[in-house]
């Protein structure tokens, strides 16, 4: 059996500290065993691992969090990146002709899909090697695993099967979906024994590639990376498993938790606050997490949570959170925070000016062992000092060490490198009459080792 795990998500109901390149399966709020901090998508490799299921597992992403990803997971070879952002359908045909025709994965195959963020127990990756026999022994086209709700929630999709439970071994077929009903329709399809739809499902390979076939796309997957956009931006549920013939639908009783919310993601944090935060006494189930070096302080407040990082502040009532994706529907805005996998920047300060120039400070942090790629650009000069460790700086073939202090003028057309062993911080000044992050063309260099 195959997993793949579908990574995507434009940032918007964790704001501030989520954003379109560092979605909230990145955030870093949750601790595992050992007391470190880690994210949501390292949390379920890390499962994955444990249950023996890493080694057979894919990830698909975007271009715009390919690097991010790259710099949580240790495992970096099996990742499957879109040519551009679509919805579940596109990203699952494009893992699919990639197991077939890269991979050369049997049509008999058994593949398995689920989100990267699920927050649930070890014992959910028993159920998903559950959907293997599943397929096997009912010859369904899709087998589901359902969650069984803990009350009815307005935020979750529904299956409702077509017979009632006996065990929690059998599987039903699916009588229907019901997308985020009403709480009182909720309530009533919990009696005709719905699950909540948690997004895991399984198919053998040669389900989706027959279909793929009787559409008219490609299986090979160099072609469907170039015909990628022609497919139709719908999910996956809507496309394939709502039109499929025989569905059928295991029960899983144990933990699991959707953490898309602030109200659902800070119940699951082991601490109140994260950064520089006062948080008086009498605050109650408020957390507060702070991205900024000067303080957060909250008094007497409770039921909230305050977010402060780079790309803005957030102060919200817990329950009423999840507004905050529709309050910013319309508002695009760069982000100002990125993970690499060379380090990080944050965007300090971004002007543009009467004259038709952008200037753009940010203060980038190089990781010690990593190198910036060679690489030249086109449409801005850069300014650069350093503030913290050494280096090595690469310029048009020629390279000098580099410390504190240091002053480094790079021009538009400039081949340009710099490396650190210990670490590096220094702080970016762009200027330009357009600054865009694709302004680059790397190149190889001769010169410089480059850490992968």
């Amino acid at each position: 059996m195959k997993l793949v795990l579908l990574s995507g998500g434009s940032g918007k109901r964790l704001w501030p500290l989520s954003n379109d390149r560092r979605s909230k399966q990145f955030l870093k709020v949750l601790m595992n065993e050992d007391g470190e901090m880690e994210s949501m998508v390292q949390r379920v490799w890390r499962q994955l691992k444990e249950a023996g299921l890493q080694e057979t597992s894919y990830l698909v992403t975007g271009a715009s969090q390919l690097e991010i990803l790259q710099s949580q997971l240790e495992d970096r070879e099996r990742i499957i990146v879109e040519p551009e952002r679509r919805d579940t359908f596109p990203a699952i045909a494009l893992a699919a002709t990639y197991l077939y025709s890269i991979e050369g994965v049997s049509l008999d195959e058994v593949v398995g899909l689920l989100p990267v963020d699920p927050y649930v127990e070890a014992s959910f990756f028993d159920k998903i090697r559950e959907l293997e026999s599943t397929i096997e022994q009912t010859g369904a086209d899709i087998a589901l695993i359902g969650v069984k709700p803990l009350h009815p929630s307005e935020k979750y999709g529904y299956i409702v099967p077509e017979e009632q439970e006996e065990n929690a071994e059998a599987h039903m077929k699916v009588k229907f979906f019901k997308e985020k009903p009403s709480e009182s329709l909720a309530q009533s399809l919990i009696q005709q024994n719905a699950l909540w739809n948690c997004g895991v499902f399984a198919f053998k390979l040669g389900y989706i590639i027959e279909l793929l076939i009787g559409n008219g796309y490609p299986i090979q997957y160099e072609e469907m990376k170039k015909q990628y956009r022609k497919l139709p931006q719908i999910s996956f549920d809507y496309e394939v498993i709502e039109k499929a013939d025989q569905v059928v639908v295991n029960t899983y009783y144990g933990y699991w938790k959707d953490l898309g919310t602030w109200n659902t993601l800070t119940e699951e944090m082991s601490t109140t606050t994260l950064g520089n935060v006062l948080l008086s006494e009498d605050c109650i189930n408020t957390h507060v997490i702070n991205e900024y070096d000067v303080p957060v302080t909250v008094i007497g407040l409770s039921d909230i949570i305050v977010a402060a990082s780079p790309d803005g502040i957030l102060v919200a009532d817990k329950q009423l959170s999840p507004k905050i994706k529709d309050l910013l529907k319309d508002n695009v805005q760069r982000p100002m925070y990125e993970e690499r996998q060379w380090g990080s920047y944050r965007v300090l300060d971004f002007k543009q000016t009467g004259e038709g120039h952008e200037t753009l400070t940010k203060r980038i942090s190089l990781s010690a062992g990593k190198s910036l790629d060679y690489e030249m650009h086109l449409l801005r000069e850069e300014i650069i000092m350093i503030v913290s460790g050494t280096g090595e700086f690469t310029i048009n073939g020629t390279t000098k060490p580099v410390k504190i202090g240091d002053v480094l003028s790079i021009s538009a057309g400039n081949e340009h490198s710099l490396a650190t062993k210990s670490g590096l911080e220094y702080i970016e000044v762009q200027i330009g009459d357009q600054l865009l992050e694709d302004d680059k063309i790397s190149l190889i260099n001769p010169f410089l080792r480059r850490s992968k």
